[in-house]
């Protein structure tokens, strides 16, 4: 059987046998058959992570800057020993620090002393009702492993006194008393109670709240018919904190959340709010964004027109081609184009019909172009010469749209360097910020019912100037 059959394949005529390879390519793809729906593009999303390593000058004016002035004051505070007393500290002087391990600072800081002390008004305290001034400069050391809360505020897990840095003596009755064990004591009860267990002794909110709400303000991006409105809406802020051998503060900050689209007419007024605070481990310098742009099916006809559209191009030596009508639409995952086509040949003969072509939409990186790749078509009408005419020449009108259907956007993507690097750029009192290195290129392109859906992707880096 299989040699009769072979036999009879070669006693067909070759030129029969053509035909029928040129119409079976052409039937290859079938334009009535639904080639089920197409794959969703994924979810847009954004993440940053920038290694911050804060140098020690910077941590200085920062804490100098953030701790409050006044650190203590009591009245009627209870000093022991028949001694009471109204004491208020102060900052006095500029506070310097150096790191001790990865986690822990000693801190001393300047303070003056004042306030004035007495006898309880019982016993001999009861003949001596006048009170004592005090007023001493101090210089006392302390111990700490600050740490930065989910909220933003500064506080510190662990609080140790290691020296007071002076004395303070009052004379009573001429007698020197020395008040410095008792002042002590009020300093670490009072240590205790305010920097241990993360408690507030400064906050980064408000310096946060202004840097988010300058990059996290919506920014927008000139593209095909129009503007298009972006907003990064932050879904988790990560955070690891830590000293170096060198002393400099690092701080691996990160983010990821989703990118929003809108109307250029309708972005949010302002930034998102951002998430509290969570461990981070990632330790690269690293800018990574999915912007999703879109065209209409209308829009991308019109940008097909302008290429093909009443344009004439050479088939073969003999044969020119004619495209018009062109309308484009999803067909699954491929973008499809119909279009009705006169073809012309040296001969005087007029073939006409209508193609229905089908392409895997692409980004070329040296012509920064949307283009099409796999193409192929089916003729849908005209007679069975035109089909096969134009089925014995398929390879050369293949190559011939993919040279004509071609999209210019690197404009688009200047466009879009732009716009990201200015509105994710940061000035603030401590460090300038600013993307470099940004690559914008086309990562997917997903063919949807009413658009072609076109995903960009950005990577780049994040430069840091410390003040």
């Amino acid at each position: 059987m299989k040699i009769q059959f072979r036999r009879r394949f070669i006693n067909f005529p070759v030129p029969i046998v053509l035909i029928g390879l040129v119409l079976f390519s052409c039937k290859s793809i079938n334009p009535s058959i639904n080639p089920g729906p197409s794959t969703s593009p994924p979810t847009a999303t954004t993440g940053v992570n920038v290694p911050l390593k804060i140098p020690k000058e910077t941590v200085s004016k920062l804490l100098n800057s953030q701790v409050s002035t006044v650190l203590l004051q009591e009245k009627g505070l209870d000093m022991g020993s028949g001694i009471r007393g109204d004491l208020q500290m102060r900052r006095n002087g500029k506070i310097t620090w150096s790191a001790l391990d990865s986690q822990r600072i000693q801190l001393t800081v300047p303070i003056n002393v004042m306030g004035e002390v007495g006898l309880k008004p019982t016993g001999l305290g009861s003949l001596f009702q006048s009170k004592l001034p005090l007023n001493e400069n101090l210089a006392p050391v302390f111990v700490i492993d600050p740490v930065i809360n989910p909220d933003w505020s500064i506080g510190a897990e662990s609080f140790e006194l290691m020296e007071l840095g002076g004395n303070l003596s009052v004379e009573v009755l001429g007698m020197q008393v020395d008040l410095s064990g008792l002042l002590s004591k009020e300093i670490r009860k009072w240590g205790n109670e305010n920097l241990t267990e993360g408690k507030q002794i400064a906050s980064l909110k408000t310096l946060v709240d202004l840097a988010w709400a300058q990059v996290g303000r919506p920014f927008s991006i000139e593209w095909i018919g129009g503007n298009t409105a972006f907003s990064i809406q932050p879904q988790q802020v990560k955070i690891k904190e830590f000293f170096d051998e060198e002393q400099n503060y690092n701080l691996w900050l990160g983010m990821n959340g989703k990118l929003n689209s809108h109307p250029a007419d309708a972005a949010p007024s302002r930034a998102f709010p951002l998430p509290t605070l969570s461990k981070n481990g990632n330790s690269t310098n690293k800018l990574e964004m999915l912007i999703p742009l879109t065209v209409s099916y209308s829009m991308l006809d019109e940008l097909l027109k302008q290429n093909l559209d009443g344009k004439a191009f050479r088939v073969d030596k003999k044969t020119t081609m004619i495209p018009s009508n062109i309308k484009t639409q999803a067909f699954g995952d491929l973008l499809a184009i119909n279009l009705d086509f006169t073809a012309e040949q040296t001969n005087g003969k007029t073939l006409s019909g209508t193609l229905f072509v089908v392409g895997k939409p692409e980004y070329d990186a040296n012509s920064q172009s949307l283009v099409f790749e796999d193409i192929n078509f089916k003729m849908e009408s005209g007679s069975f010469g035109a089909q096969t005419g134009v089925g014995l020449k398929k390879r050369k009108i293949i190559r011939s749209i993919e040279k004509r259907a071609v999209f210019p956007i690197g404009d688009v993507l200047a466009e879009s360097l732009g716009s990201i690097t200015d509105r994710l750029g940061l000035s603030s009192p401590i460090m300038d910020i600013k993307i470099s290195d940004l690559l914008i290129e086309p990562s997917g392109f997903y063919p949807m019912a009413k658009k072609l859906v076109i995903h960009m992707k950005a990577i780049g880096k994040v430069d840091v100037t410390y003040k």
